[in-house]
């Protein structure tokens, strides 16, 4: 689970994060617009607001302390006691590990090198409306749309304190967030059209600038890979047994992984003769035809309550339904001008997982899904090599994100009707867990930051 422990769990990735560059260069000018820094997957600390005790991040947890949600089809009710209380800035996994960057070196560059300040949304400085950065945590397990809805009525709540009713923010946001972000701006605190689906913008009044680092804007094959197999805590293919990982039955509860998924249509499948199959992953279906439903794992009914195993199907069914919705909104074109300007911030030169391979195990009567560049001998006795399969399997990103994916290019098939109206991209040879550590990265988002928007 190599790259979906990257894509979702960047923030305990054990390597070093790039160092704040220690510069003479002196803050730009003052009265610079706020910043609202949004996480990705996993971004945000949840502690347990009945026994105060934090859960995420945390190597062992209670027993009434898992991650899971509680599963129905009404999926607004499936609430547990799980807060998020800060963005994760970062951790200690064990004590003989170091302590691991997350947040805290975009934070520290905003600072030292921006001129920026800290400010809380309860409890605003008079001068808080400029020079000045606003952290969002949310719980993001949670369904997306709820997330951008509280993002909204914070936003709308702060500029009441401040008594700025005019006031547009900046997002400097990573991964998920970037579709917070996005869907926040099209459709401000306002759940998905139950008919039609056509952006308002209705969000976009309180934005300037979004800055999209890393965004799977049309979804990540490793959201499947998660939902069939689970995810470590630790990236990079570490297993260390002491640590908890997100199994597939902690998975199969969140909803936010769902909504990850690959943009209807744009799933690539490939099959034994390494020829692309056409699989529909939001027909409920698909999961049962190739084996992937939860129910048919060994210990299903032993992991889950009896009214957990009852409602599963409905459960899976709705969620499923819900991300297509929350990806069609994503989607949809706009017959208004569009009045807040897109940045995309990513990598181009990693291999990152660009399809998965299904072929048939007639012994065994079932089908086996792959998602590593292995050999094997086809069910004509013809040999496939891990060569062949690896320009299929993977493709330019930042070994998390694909490039087509952050720059929306399978569902954009007229150039001059993208569902996003980028104002300016920037590349770099980086990994998705450094995208925010980058110095050049940095450099970069502030001198954008700072510039005037024509």
């Amino acid at each position: 689970m190599r790259t979906f422990s990257k894509l979702f769990i960047f923030s305990l990735f054990l390597i070093a994060a790039s160092a704040v560059r220690s510069t003479g260069q002196e803050p730009v000018n003052t009265g610079k617009a706020p910043i609202i820094i949004i996480p990705g997957l996993t971004g945000s600390d949840l502690y347990n607001s009945k026994t105060g005790e934090q859960v995420w991040f945390k190597p062992v947890r209670a027993k009434d302390d898992d991650l899971r949600l509680p599963i129905s089809p009404n999926l607004a009710r499936n609430r547990d006691s799980l807060v998020a209380r800060d963005i994760m800035r970062e951790v200690k996994i064990v004590s003989f590990l170091p302590e691991i960057e997350v947040y805290e070196k975009l934070i520290s560059s905003l600072e030292a090198r921006g001129g920026y300040k800290e400010g809380k949304w309860d409890a605003p400085a008079k001068d808080g409306d400029k020079d000045t950065f606003y952290v969002f945590p949310y719980d993001w397990r949670r369904d997306n749309v709820e997330s951008a809805r509280l993002l909204i009525r914070r936003i709308e709540a702060l500029k009441r304190k401040l008594g700025k009713p005019q006031l547009k923010f900046n997002i400097v946001a990573h991964s998920m967030g970037g579709l917070l972000a996005r869907y926040a701006a099209m459709y401000g605190n306002a759940d998905i059209p139950t008919r039609g689906i056509n952006p308002t913008w209705a969000g976009a009044k309180h934005f300037d600038k979004i800055f999209l680092l890393g965004t799977p804007n049309t979804g990540s094959v490793s959201s499947v890979n998660a939902l069939l197999n689970g995810f470590s805590y630790i990236g990079g293919g570490l297993n260390l047994p002491f640590i908890q990982n997100i199994n597939r039955f902690d998975v199969f509860t969140i909803p936010s992984i769902y909504q990850l998924l690959p943009h209807d249509g744009t799933l690539r499948v490939y099959d034994e003769k390494l020829q692309l199959m056409k699989v529909d992953i939001y027909d409920p279906a698909t999961w049962e035809t190739y084996n992937w439903g939860i129910w048919r794992d060994d210990d299903y009914e032993k992991k889950f309550s009896p009214a957990e195993v009852r409602n599963a199907r409905s459960y899976f069914n709705a969620v499923l339904a819900r991300a297509k919705r929350f990806q069609m909104a994503l989607n949809a074109r706009s017959n208004r001008p569009i009045p807040v300007s897109f940045y995309l911030v990513g990598g181009d030169c990693k291999e990152t997982q660009n399809a998965l391979l299904l072929r048939r195990n007639e012994k065994k009567d079932r089908w086996i899904t792959s998602f590593k560049a292995e050999s094997f001998t086809a069910s004509d006795g013809e040999k496939v090599t891990a060569e062949q399969l690896k320009p299929l399997l993977f493709s330019p990103g930042d070994s998390v994100v694909l490039k087509r994916s952050l720059v929306a290019e399978d569902v954009v098939s007229d150039p001059n009707n993208k569902i996003l109206p980028i104002k300016a991209e920037i590349f770099q040879c980086e990994g998705h867990t450094k995208l925010v550590t980058n110095v050049e990265v940095q450099d970069k988002l502030l001198t954008m930051l700072n510039a005037v928007t024509p």
